[in-house]
């Protein structure tokens, strides 16, 4: 079987069921169960793609030792789960969620900072799958795989801190983009978890991430290209920012789409900057 290459940041499902069986393609799952802005229908809940395996955002693929909620993990942790997952140095790794786009850019984002190019999100995730009565299993059916030899290469250059962030304020070839809702963004809606004050990070932008999808799957090119270049972010670094470091990755891979490339999260984002009193805040 000829050597395969993913084609792009974006995969459609015509592209993952002509490839399904692949040997060296990897499908994971990257859904969060009970995510705080929205649901999978409930038909939707005990499926998954076939030959799909559990990328679990929340309780594996996490630094467990940080105070802040889905940290990322060390490039050590990150390795030994990808290898207990089948998950090879040469893999072609797509990934979706059962919301269309939502969680399942996380984990994109996530192998790319670990240094691995050959990894793209299924646009439109499950849902579309589903309608287009492609094939599906219960989730309950855990598909064996031999270990993997996957290797991480962690790229600090991907991931910013809460002080590389502060520093950067001072900063004007870099902007900072929150991707929550504008009334989060504003302060006149509550945050979901306690004890984090209300506002944003000073002289940030607001692109609430629904803005670059269509209902479960992601604009067009020229769409997202429209959108970004309303933003002023033209040549400039532009650091992601939303509440835990997951829906800030779907604005990643909308700028990566876009041809933005000068890209890094804030991975602590408002779940750190909300919750340090000495961290400059706007409403």
């Amino acid at each position: 079987m000829s050597q395969l290459k993913l084609p792009t940041p974006l995969l459609s499902i015509e592209w993952l069921s002509t490839h399904l069986d692949h040997p060296d393609v990897v499908i994971l799952d990257a859904s969060l169960d009970k995510p705080k802005t929205a649901e999978a229908p409930s038909e939707l809940s005990g499926l998954r793609i076939k030959n799909a395996r559990f990328f679990d955002l929340k309780n594996t693929f996490v630094d467990k030792d940080s105070e802040l909620p889905g940290m990322m993990p060390s490039a050590a942790l990150f390795s030994e789960e990808c290898r207990k997952l089948g998950i090879n140095k040469h893999s072609k790794i797509v990934v979706y969620d059962r919301l269309g786009i939502y969680s399942s850019p996380r984990a994109w984002y996530m192998f790319r900072t670990m240094g691995h190019e050959q990894v793209a999100v299924l646009d439109g995730g499950l849902p579309e799958w589903i309608e287009a009565g492609l094939p599906s299993e219960s989730r309950e059916k855990e598909p064996e795989t031999e270990a993997g030899n996957f290797t991480a290469e962690f790229k600090p250059e991907f991931i910013a801190d809460g002080q590389y962030v502060l520093d950067s304020l001072k900063n004007n070839r870099i902007s900072v983009l929150d991707a929550r809702s504008s009334g989060r963004f504003t302060g006149t809606a509550p945050e979901p978890r306690e004890n984090l004050r209300s506002g944003h990070i000073p002289g940030s932008f607001n692109l609430p991430f629904a803005r670059v999808l269509n209902e479960y799957k992601m604009r067009s090119r020229e769409e997202l290209k429209e959108i970004f270049k309303g933003l002023g972010t033209d040549n400039k670094e532009v650091i992601y920012s939303c509440g835990s470091g997951v829906t800030a990755c779907i604005l990643l891979l909308a700028a990566e789409l876009s041809g933005h490339h000068s890209n890094i999260l804030y991975d602590g984002s408002w779940s750190e900057w909300g919750l340090k009193n000495d961290f400059p805040i706007e409403s």
